[in-house]
């Protein structure tokens, strides 16, 4: 059976400056209960793959002064994955400095409880840091791989052994494809979050998870994080969305998200989606309705993501 990889040796003293600008900032940005795990969080968190440095190779420098800058801004969810290329380690560089402090989740597409637990140590030795807060599988897209992570040698059993053991705290799954896998697991599996993709063009689809998951995420009190709100940015251009109000707006409005994740190119954007959290307000089912209008014609634009399948 595996065992969580230690970190004992962390340095903590050399916090002070980043935690008083977090102390003075998070404050601003509204936050949440993320569903049935209790933990209130800003709705905005950093995520860790996409077009940013924390994925690419060779830009660690960039990376950590993402990351940095995210601290100061008050982001407490740092969402990454073992197939993320650098991002764990980059995250590892930093965080745990302020572990009682930050929210860290990361995610393995392993289907079977082998596979799982491997990659669960590799992480745990990426991040430094001896456990999880959440540990979603990653980008479930059909009936059938739901089925192998729920058989008896299966990956859940490796994601409850490590809860039972300490070295998560909450189990999740993430989709970015087919909506009704996602439903089919939910109603199946004991999960406490769901990572989906959530934004203004999501219900022109044939298949929309927002009228698919969110229902039996809220009568189950999963905590919903909300992601590709802006699609890459494609959302954003002139003849789509006027801007991140928009499309954050949109997505933290829908009923049963809690949060949304957004990757960030650099720490001059990553401090204007801040902007944007702090001035949230719940939108008006008439204003999401004007929104989601407005990318009826979005096409590739608003599901590139979801071609694969």
């Amino acid at each position: 059976m595996a065992t969580a990889m230690g970190c004992h040796s962390l340095n903590q003293s050399n916090t002070s400056s980043v935690a008083s600008s977090v102390s003075m900032t998070q404050q601003l940005m509204p936050e949440r209960i993320l569903g049935k795990t209790q933990v209130k969080l800003p709705i905005l968190g950093l995520g860790g793959a996409g077009r940013t440095p924390l994925s690419q190779p060779g830009q660690e420098q960039d990376a950590i002064a993402l990351i940095e800058k995210a601290l100061t801004l008050g982001i407490r969810y740092f969402d990454t994955a073992h197939s993320y290329g650098p991002s764990e380690t980059y995250l590892g560089k930093i965080l745990p400095q302020y572990r009682d402090r930050v929210y860290i989740n990361t995610k393995t597409d392993a289907c079977d409880y082998d596979r799982a637990w491997r990659e669960l140590e590799e992480s745990l030795q990426n991040l430094n840091t001896d456990y999880l807060d959440s540990w979603q599988m990653h980008h479930v897209s059909f009936h059938e791989e739901v089925d192998q992570i729920l058989s008896p040698n299966g990956a859940m059993k490796a994601f409850q052994e490590a809860k039972e053991q300490g070295i998560i705290k909450y189990i999740g799954i993430t989709g970015h494809h087919e909506p009704d896998a996602i439903a089919a697991a939910l109603e199946r599996g004991n999960f406490d979050t769901t990572l989906i993709c959530l934004n203004a063009a999501d219900i022109h689809h044939p298949r929309p998870f927002s009228t698919t998951v969110l229902p039996i995420a809220q009568a189950k009190n999963v905590g919903v994080i909300a992601m590709k709100v802006p699609a890459y940015g494609r959302l954003l251009q002139p003849h789509l969305l006027n801007g991140m109000e928009a499309a954050m707006g949109y997505s933290l409005s829908l009923p049963g998200v809690h949060c949304c994740v957004i990757a960030a190119e650099n720490p001059t954007q990553l401090e204007s989606n801040v902007k944007v959290a702090q001035q949230y307000q719940p939108l008006t089912p008439e204003a999401m309705t004007k929104i989601a209008n407005l990318t009826i014609n979005a096409g590739d634009d608003g599901s590139f993501f979801r071609r694969w399948t």
